[in-house]
């Protein structure tokens, strides 16, 4: 499989695209969706579904316009499907399940739930890269305050990304960190988030009641 980051609008988004042989998913359109276009047609690729992580309004806003272009099916954790389906009302939207393969010409990409930032959110898994959203960051992770975060789920989701293997290539979705994209491995290794040694010591660092632990240096 092939992946592309475009970075798009003032929050430092990555829209991420992921091609198999001439068919293409996009994660979270939010912004631009114009260039995401033209790399599609650029390419050659045929727009067959889009992947969302979670339903913040900076990763969906481009949902509808998306799907307007391309009538891709979108996918999304159950618990985010409503919000969804307001944003992007015509748009064909359905719940992705934990686990459920996600078919994309001859492979599949897997949707791994990872909640704790939202309430119901999801990573999505090749087999040699994850596509985090805002769960994990390039030497960080995503917040906890907004409605429907908890930092003792978002650690559990930060465990299960970090028990993947080591080469696994992590593209968040903001450009927040040293480089666009890492791997678990450098993570694991880097992340002041992902060195905390208990989920206690996560919270607090999350929550900000403690001060944060230091890196490692850069990759």
């Amino acid at each position: 499989m092939e992946i592309v980051q475009v970075e798009v609008g003032l929050l430092q988004n990555f829209s991420t695209l992921i091609a198999a042989g001439r068919e293409c998913a996009i994660v979270d359109p939010a912004f631009e969706v114009d260039r995401l276009l033209t790399v599609v047609r650029e390419r050659g690729w045929t727009v067959r579904s889009v992947l969302v992580t979670h339903s913040h309004h900076d990763h969906i806003d481009g949902v509808a316009e998306l799907c307007a272009a391309t009538s891709a099916l979108v996918y999304v954790g159950a618990g985010e499907l409503e919000r969804l389906r307001a944003a992007a009302p015509a748009a064909m939207v359905q719940p992705i399940a934990d686990g459920e393969a996600i078919p994309l010409g001859e492979h599949r990409i897997v949707a791994l739930a990872t909640p704790g930032h939202t309430v119901d959110g999801r990573s999505y898994f090749t087999g040699n890269a994850i596509l985090t959203g805002d769960t994990l960051f390039v030497g960080g992770c995503g917040r906890t305050d907004f409605p429907g975060g908890d930092a003792p789920t978002l650690w559990r989701s930060l465990q299960r990304i970090a028990s993947l293997p080591e080469e696994t290539r992590v593209y968040p979705g903001h450009d927040y960190g040293a480089t666009p994209t890492s791997t678990v491995g450098w993570e694991g290794t880097h992340n002041p988030y992902l060195l905390c040694r208990s989920e206690s010591e996560f919270v607090a660092l999350r929550t900000g009641k403690s001060p944060p632990r230091p890196t490692r240096g850069f990759r």
